[in-house]
């Protein structure tokens, strides 16, 4: 059986991106082309797909570190910023992206409250693995 760990990311988020865009639920907000994804970027994501390529990490991420909030997912996507002459310095992704994406998900019943964050649900497994299977082919 082929895991999710066995494929290669990039591969599994560009095809997982494209069986995203089937759901209905799951669509970029009107202002998400004009936001930055973060403090420390210059300018706004210049992709078509972006909040699609976003959705399919993040629900990646959720599958392989387990119970995760939006604290830690906004930790992940987050980089330096740079400052001119001054040093960089660590700035968190966009809470409110990584929000609007979780909550795009659970309306699908692709991942499920928990006590301690957002888990995969046994739907959202089932369709990762099946995914990662036709990666891997």
């Amino acid at each position: 059986m082929v895991g999710i760990k066995d494929v290669e990311a990039d591969k599994l988020i560009s095809k997982l991106k494209e069986e995203l865009k089937i759901f209905k639920e799951i669509s970029p907000p009107t202002w998400a082309r004009f936001v930055k994804s973060g403090s420390h970027r210059e300018r706004p994501p210049e992709q078509e797909d972006f909040w699609f390529t976003r959705t399919a990490s993040i629900l990646r991420r959720i599958y392989l570190n387990g119970p995760v909030g939006v604290s830690r997912l906004r930790s992940y996507y987050g980089g330096t910023k740079k400052k001119g002459s001054k040093p960089r310095h660590f700035r968190k992704a966009s809470g409110n992206i990584i929000r609007k994406v979780l909550q795009q998900l659970e309306k699908v019943n692709l991942i499920e409250k928990n006590k301690k964050g957002k888990r995969i649900s046994p739907k959202g497994r089932k369709f990762l693995d099946k995914i990662a299977y036709e990666v891997s082919k």
